[in-house]
């Protein structure tokens, strides 16, 4: 059976059969609606949308916005000092690594990769889902790695095997000049209501064999994929069992933002009160002229009672206070980023107990780096692949391998002791050690040594 003639279940579709009188983009159009929708609602969550229903009239609503903070913070941990290395497979593959590791360190400086990385991961915490797309540019004769909008990526994948994707999607705008500038099509008739100016939605449909471009429900082009595999990796920010959408930072911390913003707004309301006082009056009929300020007399009859009502007896504030560090402690737990993280170590704490302090933020930055492990060895796979496929070049075998920074702050000069015990040992060579020390290009930094160590001789003998 042809597997491209197979649509997953998931869309709710068994065959594409069933669908005979849709294009591919009124199909796109109908899939994935509560994925979108969740993707939605998580952005405007993170951008400080979070008070449900409409405002009533003079309601006080403050927007405290922790989400953006932990999200940003746990970013922030994951990504330091992410880098990678190639390593040959046998010693005849050197040279042909050493090549490939440059080929990479060049795709990284020429599309900034680090930026690019840094922006994706935020992105990806936040919808639940990443992408990275690897392809040539013809006209700079480079690899182009870009990371696509994930709103706009629909994936096919065969039967209950959600690792085996034969078919990717990827729908974005484009404005009229863009479309006249790269196809050389004319332009829609639909306008964007923000700009005002006509514009376009492109889907691209890859598969391993057939590249297809539909502009606005038109099939544009159809041709070979030119690379032979699908030039897209697509990953979940955190790995529900069985799925192949991933789960997002956010949901969790959604209730425990609002309750939040709910206590916050009403302890503010009654400060507020309490800094511009009722009066309230008992046995008394009608009153005028009644001032709360300084110096101000009262004529009340006789029998009648006047007092300025206080919010603040009885230690009230204080259980709001409670309530909401409740809360704090509450926000903290359901993004395991304890207090700490945010350099609160009042109790001065350091290596081991430091360590167990932040566990949890630890053990969620490791689940998160096991899944991008592999999405950035895929990546450079890609990367050599294309280079490979558009310029002939033979990497040989190799192993790529990824290198994370540590989370924790890191004593270097005891790092350095122990590598250099490691290295005389011959448990670790020097460039593994310089891998782990962060030095950029090991091999570079090696050749360099080299050359220091020859021309220290010579210039000592000249002496």
């Amino acid at each position: 059976m042809n597997n491209e003639n197979i649509v997953g279940t998931k869309q709710g579709y068994v065959r594409e059969a069933i669908n005979n009188n849709l294009t591919l983009p009124q199909q796109i159009s109908r899939m994935d609606p509560e994925r979108l929708r969740a993707y939605r609602e998580n952005l405007e969550f993170y951008n400080g949308t979070q008070w449900l229903g409409r405002s009533r009239s003079r309601e006080r609503r403050l927007t405290f916005n922790y989400a953006k903070v932990f999200v940003d913070k746990i970013t922030s941990y994951l990504m330091s000092g992410l880098g990678s290395a190639i390593d040959p497979a046998s010693a005849e593959d050197r040279e042909k690594s050493r090549r490939a590791e440059e080929a990479i360190y060049k795709a990284y400086e020429s599309n900034n990769l680090e930026q690019l990385d840094f922006d994706t991961e935020l992105d990806t915490a936040i919808l639940g889902d990443g992408c990275y797309k690897v392809t040539w540019d013809s006209r700079e004769r480079q690899v182009r790695v870009s990371a696509p909008d994930v709103q706009g990526i629909f994936v096919w994948w065969l039967g209950d095997d959600v690792t085996r994707v034969w078919r990717v999607a990827s729908r974005y705008q484009l404005s009229a000049d863009e479309v006249k500038f790269l196809y050389n099509a004319g332009a829609t008739r639909r306008v964007n209501p923000g700009t005002g100016k006509s514009q376009s939605t492109v889907i691209e449909v890859w598969t391993e064999r057939k590249f297809e471009l539909w502009i606005d429900n038109t099939l544009f082009e159809r041709k070979a994929n030119p690379y032979g595999f699908i030039p897209f990796v697509i990953y979940p920010n955190l790995r529900e069992p069985k799925k192949f959408w991933g789960v997002s930072d956010i949901p969790a911390l959604m209730e425990p933002s609002r309750e939040l913003n709910r206590a916050l707004s009403q302890l503010s309301l009654i400060l507020e009160l309490s800094g511009n006082p009722i009066a309230v009056l008992e046995n008394i009929e009608n009153a005028q002229d009644i001032a709360v300020q300084p110096g101000a007399v009262w004529e009340i009859p006789e029998r009648a009672k006047a007092y300025l009502l206080d919010l603040l007896q009885g230690g009230g504030v204080k259980l709001h206070v409670d309530y909401i560090d409740l809360l704090y402690r509450t926000l903290h737990d359901l993004s395991e980023s304890p207090r700490t993280a945010f350099g609160d170590n009042e109790r001065g704490l350091s290596g081991v107990a430091l360590e167990m302090e932040l566990h949890p933020l630890l053990q969620k930055v490791k689940r998160k780096r096991t899944i991008r492990t592999a999405v950035y060895r895929r990546r450079n796979e890609l990367i050599l692949r294309v280079l490979e496929k558009m310029t002939g070049e033979n990497f040989g075998n190799y192993r790529s391998r990824i290198i994370w920074g540590p989370v924790l702050p890191q004593d270097r000069g005891r790092l350095v002791r122990e590598e250099q015990i490691l290295v005389g040992s011959g448990i670790h060579s020097r460039r593994r050690a310089m891998d782990e020390l962060g030095i950029e290009d090991p091999d570079a930094e090696f050749d360099r040594w080299l050359e220091e160590q020859d021309r220290i001789p010579r210039a000592e003998g000249g002496q």
